[in-house]
């Protein structure tokens, strides 16, 4: 199976299975989508992640967070930059997801980051995803 965009394949499965009341997700793993992985962790929309080699194939595999309604945490994920429009943004333009209750995830020239950091740090770059 060949994937023209893995990142937004990704997205798509963790949508998928926080909609259908998954308990977890396993994604193909990659520097970039570990790195995205991460900070669903440390936003909180996530309960926790690690990597797990399944029939010889590194994968990741994601658990998905509910609240006490059993309504999953990731209400909706959405990508931003495609592989034919790439999308980016200097850091005073950066964009607030509902006045700041949703994250947007930024890949900056100093690793990948929320746009809330990545405005402290001062540095722009391609908007990844919408996450809230």
């Amino acid at each position: 199976m060949s994937v023209s965009d893995p990142i937004a394949d990704m997205l798509t499965k963790v949508r998928n299975a926080a909609m259908a009341r998954h308990e977890k997700v396993d994604v193909s793993t990659s520097k970039l989508k570990l790195e995205i992985v991460k900070i669903l962790k440390t936003e909180g929309y996530i309960k926790n992640f690690k990597k797990v080699t399944q029939d010889g194939v590194n994968v990741i595999r994601i658990f998905l967070k509910y609240d006490d309604n059993n309504e999953p945490v990731i209400h909706g994920i959405e990508k931003i930059s495609t592989p034919g429009r790439r999308v980016y943004s200097g850091y005073k333009d950066l964009p607030r997801m509902f006045n700041g209750y949703g994250t947007v995830i930024v890949s900056t020239s100093v690793g990948v980051t929320t746009g809330k950091k990545a405005a402290e740090k001062m540095v722009g770059g391609e908007l990844i995803c919408n996450v809230w």
